[in-house]
Order: C-alpha cells, then sequence, then structure tokens
C-alpha cells in the first residue's frame, strides 16, 4: 500500500494519531458530553496544557464541538460533532484488536 502526501491512512493518522486526541474521542464517544474537569479525571496522566491543546485542535479539526455556556462561572461542555462520531467503527476496530493482543500477551 504505497502512500504519498495525499495518502488517506497518513491523512487520519495526522488528525487523530497523538494518544491522547484518540483517548479524549473514546471518552466522548462512551460517555457523550463532558466537562473539561470530566474529561481530565477520565484520562489518566494528562496534563491541563495537553488536555487543552489537544481539545482546540480536535475543535479545529471539525471532530469535536466546544459549547460555551453564558454562565459565571463559565459552563464549557465538549462533544463529539457528527465527523468525530463517524470515528467509531476506528475505535471499536482498535478495541477488539487491543482486547485480542492482551489475551495473546497475558497467555504467553
Amino acid at each position: 500500500m504505497p502512500c504519498d502526501k495525499s495518502c488517506p491512512i497518513e491523512h487520519t493518522v495526522n488528525l487523530i494519531g497523538h494518544k491522547w486526541k484518540v483517548l479524549i474521542i473514546r471518552n466522548l464517544m462512551n460517555n457523550g458530553t463532558q466537562r473539561f474537569s470530566e474529561l481530565s479525571k477520565g484520562i489518566h496522566g494528562i496534563s491541563q496544557k495537553m488536555l487543552t491543546q489537544q481539545l482546540r485542535q480536535l475543535e479545529t479539526d471539525g471532530i469535536i464541538d466546544r459549547k460555551v455556556y453564558p454562565e459565571v462561572p463559565p459552563k464549557v461542555e465538549y462533544s463529539l460533532t457528527e465527523l468525530g462520531n463517524s470515528l467509531k467503527p476506528i475505535l471499536e476496530a482498535m478495541n477488539l484488536w487491543g482486547t485480542e493482543h492482551m489475551k495473546l500477551v497475558n497467555d504467553n
């Protein structure tokens, strides 16, 4: 499968290939709309700076939606867009593969 700069696999990896992005998408897919603090608690080891950076990139790429409510204190919620939800089969395939690989590793 030779790829050049128009390679769809490379394009996808560039969009969601960072480990934190995949975990953010997973959490939003599993739990629905979440606030920053909920995402932070649900992703072990991510710093606030990294979470903020990854959320901004995912929003810029159209994968998540950021909704700000006009309240004091400010309330911000994150959810998957239609494009973000279209990643579900990819994450399900990663889950299946990971489950099988963990079984193989644990059986040895």
